[in-house]
């Protein structure tokens, strides 16, 4: 498989900021959006996916300079570009209150790694680095909320399953339009709405006129859903749609790395930090491809067999019967273990117009920018994740750990344990505030709903055994602490819990501490094309 690199190019600027420091193109080595889409065009497929997987890795784990962009004008000082509290009271000319795209906290870290780390690269995060946001910009220290770092293994698991299952939920409203539009005015229609097993409420369509046939669509309260029926399975609230989405708004809020397609501008310093361009269009493709490409989640049971992991005989028991109390208290209704996807190819942007921008944040069209749906970057998410390639002593593959295992209809199997809807979890989790209801987005376009206080998405728990600590705010430093705060859809289950022998209950932990991150990294080889250094040989440089 052929890939290459580009190698970085070091462009300074004559013009002026308004505060009279001298504007900088950003120092980081940027990928050419355009050089991916004519890599695809050709035929090259596979080459756009090793150079955008490769330099997105890069990114990820890079410790950006000021040079680069990294963090933000905070008080205009000149010295402090960092902050792990909201600055809401700078509200001066170019100040923290002032920067754009608005920010609710941050930044507060100069890579990727600096809260994804825990127990390898691109895993969650302790404690230390968790993000204090101020959804109001209130200064008000009480109404603050705190947000964990969760892993970001296996990203383009959780999105295929939001797309596929949009796709459902929103067939299933067209086809409900339909068959009112057949009735008079006032005729209702209801509709379940379920897709993969799962059910999100129903829906129910009411004819209001005769001419064009308009009609009104209401949601059932308790769906777990938005009316618009597109499944957002990333961020603790589900709100974030896909991959890429995340990934610009967290380079945005948590490094001040800011990406161009949430600027007015390509020359726009929205953080008043005297650096522009920061992150080209190809490089967030780069990102994206880099976690959706990221290795599954995997078992303890699974690395045992591989001779990758010690499990005695009585671990195992011991995970196979809380496997069976976890079903039989009811956690895996909402913590459903597996779900399928049709379709084994991850393209950005997707193929679905739900999961991809129709315009960038501020307003800028992809298809100018070399973002072309009909040319995606791609990757089977069965077979080309280059980490955990498992190979025997003489060299033969015999596991890849790292790909999504296939059923026998062709199928990815997707081993979540979520059903990506949001549940109210009751007091126990409950916010000072809700900060999906806050008029100020992080990013432009970002959702703002209103949720609620206590309500969150069914988290996803593979990977939970190597995750502490637990819940949004990372509170919970056991997964017994973390299952006694969930109340609300979640009392009976907790009640059923509770309930057990204390080794029956042991045994759910231990079913639970089965579910690990492991990464096994491949050394990719580089066919170069020029002579030119390469992102890691300029870091050294600098």
């Amino acid at each position: 498989m052929n890939y290459c690199l580009l190698s970085p190019t070091v462009i300074l600027a004559a013009a002026l900021a308004a505060q009279g420091q001298p504007i900088m193109q950003s120092t980081t080595g940027h990928v050419d959006q355009f050089e991916l889409l004519n890599l695809v065009k050709n035929g090259r497929g596979d080459s756009a996916f090793r150079m955008a997987r490769d330099a997105g890795d890069e990114f990820f784990a890079q410790q950006f300079l000021r040079s680069d962009g990294v963090g933000a004008n905070i008080d205009n000082s000149d010295l402090f570009i960092f902050t792990r509290v909201p600055r809401a009271d700078l509200k001066e000319p170019g100040e923290w209150f002032n920067h754009f795209p608005p920010r609710q906290d941050g930044p507060n870290g100069q890579s990727c790694v600096s809260c994804h780390n825990q127990p390898v690269e691109d895993g969650g995060g302790t404690t230390v680095s968790n993000i204090n946001r101020d959804p109001f910009r209130e200064a008000i220290l009480g109404r603050f909320v705190r947000r964990n770092a969760p892993h970001t293994m296996g990203m383009a698991g959780p999105q295929l399953l939001a797309e596929e299952i949009s796709s459902d939920l929103q067939d299933i409203r067209d086809r409900a339009k339909e068959h009112a539009c057949k009735g008079s005015v006032g005729n209702a229609t209801y509709a379940r709405l379920t897709s993969k097993g799962i059910d999100y409420g129903s829906v129910t369509v009411t004819r209001l006129s005769g001419s064009g046939c308009k009609t009104s669509v209401n949601l059932d309260k308790r769906s777990g859903i938005d009316t618009d029926l597109v499944i957002k399975p990333f961020q603790w609230k589900g709100t974030t749609r896909f991959v890429r989405e995340f990934n610009r708004g967290a380079a945005h809020t948590e490094m001040g790395m800011q990406a161009v397609e949430i600027l007015h501008t390509p020359d726009e310093d929205g953080d008043f930090d005297g650096v522009v361009n920061e992150f080209s269009v190809g490089d967030i493709t780069s990102l994206a491809i880099y976690n959706a490409a990221q290795p599954r989640p995997v078992t303890r049971l699974e690395l045992a067999a591989l001779g990758l992991d010690s499990v005695s005989p009585a671990e195992r028991f011991s995970i196979n019967r809380g496997e069976t109390k976890f079903k039989n208290i009811g956690c895996a209704v909402c913590h459903i273990p597996r779900l399928t996807v049709d379709n084994v190819i991850f393209r950005e942007p997707s193929r679905n117009p739900d999961f991809r921008d129709k315009l960038f944040p501020a307003g800028q069209h992809p298809l100018a920018a070399g973002l072309d749906p009909a040319f995606p970057v791609t990757f089977d998410i069965t077979r080309d994740q280059p980490d955990n390639v498992i190979e025997n002593d003489k060299g033969k593959v015999i596991a890849r750990l790292g790909s999504f295992r296939k059923d026998g209809q062709g199928n990815a199997i997707i081993e979540l344990f979520s059903d990506l809807k949001r549940h109210d979890l009751g007091t126990p989790v409950a916010e000072p505030v809700d900060e999906t209801a806050s008029p100020v987005p992080t990013v432009p376009g970002a959702f703002q709903g209103g949720v609620g206080i206590s309500t969150f998405l069914t988290r996803p728990l593979w990977g939970v055994g190597s995750t502490a600590p637990y819940m949004q705010d990372g509170n919970s430093t056991t997964l017994t602490e973390a299952i006694e705060r969930h109340a609300g859809e979640a009392e009976t289950s907790r009640a059923n819990f509770r309930a057990l022998p204390e080794a029956s209950k042991e045994d759910v932990i231990a079913f639970l501490n089965n579910l690990v991150l492991f990464k096994q990294e491949s050394e990719p080889v580089e066919e170069p094309t020029n002579t030119q250094p390469t992102m890691e040989q300029m870091r050294r440089m600098r």
